[in-house]
Formats: C-alpha cells, structure tokens, sequence
C-alpha cells in the first residue's frame, strides 16, 4: 500500500534505478537487523551495532590498501574483529549477569574509542580497487551489497527456523528458567548470538567501507537504532521469544522506502526522524496490544 502511494506520489519512485538505491542502502540496515533480531529473540539487546560497523571497517581499511596485502587478509581481519567483540558481549554478558543493554552500551562507547585509536582520528583512505569492489560494483546487473544481502537473509533464516540452535533461541527468549530446566545451556546459546550479531555487524561495517571508499572511525553512528527499529516493525517482539527474519526484512525495507521517498518528496531530513520515530512507536504499541489481547 505505501508503495503504491508512493508511486502515485513520485513517477521516479519505480523506475530500475530507483529500486536498486533502495535495495542498496537498505543492505547495511538489514544485515544489522539480522543479527539484533537473533539477540532480540533471546530477550537481549545490542546498542553496539554501530560502534562495531566503525571498528570492523577501520580494521579492514587498514589492510586495504594497493599493492599490499590480497583481498582476503582485510576482510578476514575485519570479519574476525566483529566476531571477537561479539564474543567479548556475549562472554560478558552471560558470566557477570549485568544487563545486555548495560554491557553493550558500554561496549559502544569502546568500540568507537578503538576506531578512533586505530584510525588515529582521520579516514582511512586509498584502499584497493578489489576491496573497493565489495561495495560499489554489480554483478550481472545487480548491486553486490543486495546480492550480499539475499545470501545473508537466506542463512539467517535457515539458522533462524530449520537448526536446534534456531529453536533454542525462541525457548530461551519466550521462557529462560524453563528453558534452563529443561536441559538447554542458555549460556551458550547468548554466546552464540552475540557471535553472530557481531559477524553480520562486520560484514556491514565491511560493506560500508567499501562503498565510501574510505574507513571512517565515525561511520555507523545511530545505526544500531535504524537496525533495532527495523526488526521491531518487522515484528520482533521486545520481550523475546517472537521474531522471524522475513518480517525483520520487511521493516528494513519499509524504513528504506520511507526514507527515500520522503528524499524524492524534498522533505526534510528532521521530518524524516519525526516520521520514523512515530513508525517505531506505532510498531511497539500493537506488539503490546497484541499481547495485551492473547
């Protein structure tokens, strides 16, 4: 319905063009969404989404640059950095007991900090046609972050809805204690989640890098909010226990139409954040009722 709105709004809003920009600037947002969808489910929150987009991109800019090293070295690099401050959440999180949102805010603050040490402060410029590649070209027509995206979308929920580590997931977010008593190490389960919400957090921080061309140590700030937001418009349930990656799509992409229609519609980027903040609380207030009726 809001498409076709749109299209009757704006002529240049279905042209090929158009929904390729889309599809690409929604990849980054939807790849974070995955991952805080998994954490999401399990009852948690990661507000260290985009903190770790800056860190992950510095590290693999660093090692970007021409006629050093091979396309794989900073990619693996700054792959590994999200998985290990994935780890670093979840290890955190599951032996001190202190709150998910307490232990990643913190870790936002750090991961911001170490971009800024590791870039010395300034862009990380000069980076190698190859990796420069990852982002900025097509493959058969099509943007390689959408391609990136679809594969992505189809091991998310592959993990999500055909493994026991999927199921395990809605046990421990829809009831921990007896997700615990029946057998289910809960503990490793967190683990895992983080883990996998800092490898997607990477593979966007990677994205993004590659696509500006440059490793800013400020990039990916708010992103964590467009990210949360996304899967919980797709239907995410803040209390844990209720979410599916084909909905957390959905409101990525939702928030991406939005966003660029209203650029097609001149309008302003500060009524834009009124708009998206207004969707955000809408989506919360019917999950409430939602449960409120059941």
């Amino acid at each position: 319905m809001i498409c076709l709105v749109l299209a009757l709004s704006t002529p240049r809003f279905f042209t090929v063009s158009n929904l390729m920009n889309i599809g690409t600037q929604v990849s980054i947002n939807a790849l974070l969404a995955f991952g805080v969808t998994f954490v999401i489910i399990t009852g948690g929150i990661d507000l260290s989404l985009g903190s770790m987009v800056a860190v992950t991109g510095v590290l693999a800019a660093t090692f970007a640059h021409p006629d050093t090293y091979p396309l794989i070295v900073p990619v693996f690099i700054g792959l590994g950095g999200g998985l290990a401050i994935g780890a670093f959440n979840g290890l955190v999180i599951t032996k001190s007991k202190v709150p998910p949102f307490i232990v990643t805010l913190g870790t936002m603050t750090i991961g911001r900090g170490l971009a800024l040490i590791l870039s010395k402060g300034r862009p990380i410029s000069n980076l190698s046609d190859s990796f420069n590649f990852i982002g900025g070209s097509n493959l058969f027509g099509i943007p390689f972050p959408i391609i990136i995206l679809v594969f992505a979308f189809v091991i998310c929920s592959v993990i999500l809805n055909k493994t026991i580590l999927g199921r395990y997931m809605y046990a421990v977010g829809g009831n921990e204690p007896a997700a615990r008593a029946s057998g289910i190490h809960v503990n490793r389960v967190k683990m895992w989640v983080y883990t996998i919400c800092g490898l997607l957090s990477a593979v966007g921080g990677i994205l993004l890098t590659s696509r500006i061309t440059t490793g800013q140590p400020n990039a990916g700030a708010g992103f964590e909010l467009d990210a949360i937001a996304a899967a919980i418009i797709g239907g995410t349930s803040t209390s844990g226990g209720t979410g599916t990656m084909t909905g957390t799509l959905i409101g990525a992409l939702l928030i991406g139409v939005i966003s660029n229609s209203l650029d097609l519609l001149n309008v302003t980027s500060y009524y834009q954040q009124v708009v998206m903040g207004a969707i955000i609380i809408g989506a919360v207030v019917l999950d409430s009722m939602g449960k409120n009726k059941n």
